[in-house]
């Protein structure tokens, strides 16, 4: 009677301490299921564009902005940068990159499965329990088991971990959204690239316009030189006219060599974006000064801007670190572990196919959480959740930018439209001040000094006219080129 009562008072101390240790188990569980709060991030910017700019509307209009401009010269140097460039080669790499990286979270989703082949040789000690089992042991009828004793064992091994909180989800929505980010900032160094060979193309022309103006120039001076020295051997003029023309001979030649030199540079620079060894630049010879602008209507509408390379290479960085907080927060959560093996296993390959005496298996699965020094993942939760910070911070800033830098370039454009029109007026003034000028000096009415000022002034005038034209179509290059 006592024994048996000391029997039950044993089994009720036994599940006591099981009871108790289950209880700390489940606290322990509840603890390491409890989840930081991650920092709310939202941007109003983008409603308050809209609902400021609400008159602003935007046009149809094509990705291939450099069809604007109608040359066909130029897009086949655009069709041969696009091909060649090594900086969009290198961007379509990344676009490879990112997308490797999303085949990767898909894949760790997935169950894994593995083949195995082991082989193996053992040797027990003859006075140890096993050692002298296995010597008074008959492995087949009539043969003890061996000192040496080979193993063969062929099978497959599953290891799947269970996506129980969406861990794993929202990692690869993450990766699905950097991807989206790189594809936007391939078409960012498409649009760069475009935006160069478009320029450089255009400031040839500049510079070819310029060198035919320095050149007139030179051929009117010459002939002011012929007449100068005419009107000294008729005691109309003096030697001082002579010099002074030919000194502007002199600095026109100079200045037309420093245009040659120019262009040979922008031939360079434009070879190196097109990827290809040093030639001349097919062009045709345009009256650059009167070229026709294509219109910018619609460029500040909002709808365009959120469409730009920029703001939508940032709004996905954005979303991506969105997801990093949500996968950095479930680390605190358990994880769920499952792991099976189905093989063969035998000390002689002979016997794998007797079956199912030679099939082993065992399965397994496990419930893992974080109990103590949660340092590391709450580090890691940390750097997510500023990471997140940074990338709105950083949008907001894109997308303030680009609302900026949109809103600059229309104003600039609508100013230099202006000056132009001013500059135009002065251009035709001083031809009719060069035309006066120069019959005033033929009939010993005007001193050289007074035709030299007007021609320098002429030419000056010309040569801003043509820098202001440049000047334009840099700046709608820069605002199309940023969509």
């Amino acid at each position: 009677m006592m024994l048996k009562t000391f029997k039950k008072m044993t089994t009720m101390k036994r599940n006591k301490i099981n009871v108790a240790v289950c209880a700390a188990v489940v606290l322990l569980g509840f603890g390491a299921c409890q989840t930081p709060q991650a920092t709310v991030v939202k941007s109003d910017l983008k409603e308050r564009l809209l609902k400021r700019d609400s008159a602003h509307k935007a046009t149809q209009d094509t990705l291939l902005w450099w069809k604007r401009f109608d040359d066909a010269t130029l897009q086949t140097l655009i069709d041969t940068a696009l091909a060649n460039n090594h900086d969009v080669k290198m961007a379509v790499q990344d676009l490879a990159i990112a997308k490797s990286a999303i085949l990767a979270k898909e894949g760790a989703l997935r169950p894994v499965l593995s083949g195995k082949m082991g082989l193996g040789l053992s040797k027990v000690g003859r006075y140890t329990a096993e050692g002298a089992g296995n010597a008074s042991t008959e492995m087949t009828p009539g043969h003890n088991v061996p000192t040496m004793i080979p193993d063969w064992a062929p099978g497959v091994q599953l290891d799947w971990t269970i996506d129980l909180w969406h861990k794993l989800q929202s990692d690869k929505k993450a990766a699905v959204e950097r991807y989206l980010a790189s594809e936007a900032g391939q078409r960012a160094v498409r649009n760069k690239l475009v935006a160069e060979v478009v320029e450089n193309y255009y400031a040839l022309l500049a510079l070819d316009e310029k060198r035919e103006v320095m050149l007139q120039y030179v051929a009117l001076q010459k002939k002011a030189v012929q007449l100068a020295k005419i009107q000294k051997e008729a005691d109309a003029g003096t030697q001082l006219a002579v010099e002074k023309f030919a000194a502007e001979v002199a600095k026109g030649e100079a200045d037309e060599c420093e245009l040659r030199e120019e262009i040979a540079a922008r031939e360079h620079t434009l070879n190196l974006l097109l990827g290809r060894l040093p030639q001349a630049v097919e062009r045709k010879p345009k009256d650059f000064a009167a070229l026709p602008l294509p219109s910018a209507e619609g460029a500040l509408a909002v709808e365009r801007l959120l469409g730009r390379a920029d703001v939508v290479q940032a709004e996905h960085a954005l979303a991506a670190a969105k997801w990093d907080v949500e996968t950095a927060r479930k680390e605190f959560l358990p994880q769920l572990n499952v792991s099976a093996y189905l093989g063969l296993d035998a000390f002689n390959p002979k016997y794998l196919v007797r079956l199912p005496e030679s099939v082993v298996w065992n399965a397994l699965g496990s419930l893992t959480a974080p109990l103590i020094n949660k340092r590391a993942i709450r580090a890691q939760f940390a750097q997510a959740d500023a990471q997140q910070l940074n990338a709105l911070y950083n949008y907001e800033k894109t997308l303030l930018g680009a609302f900026m830098e949109t809103h600059a370039a229309l104003s600039k454009l609508e100013h230099l439209s202006l000056v132009e029109g001013h500059k135009r007026e002065q251009y035709a003034a001083l031809t009719r001040a060069v035309s006066a000028v120069q019959q005033l000096y033929a009939n010993n009415r005007a001193s050289y000094l007074e035709v030299n000022d007007s021609e320098r002034e002429q030419l000056d005038c010309r040569l801003s006219l043509i820098d202001q034209k440049l000047e334009q179509l840099s700046t709608l290059i820069g605002l199309f080129s940023s969509r």
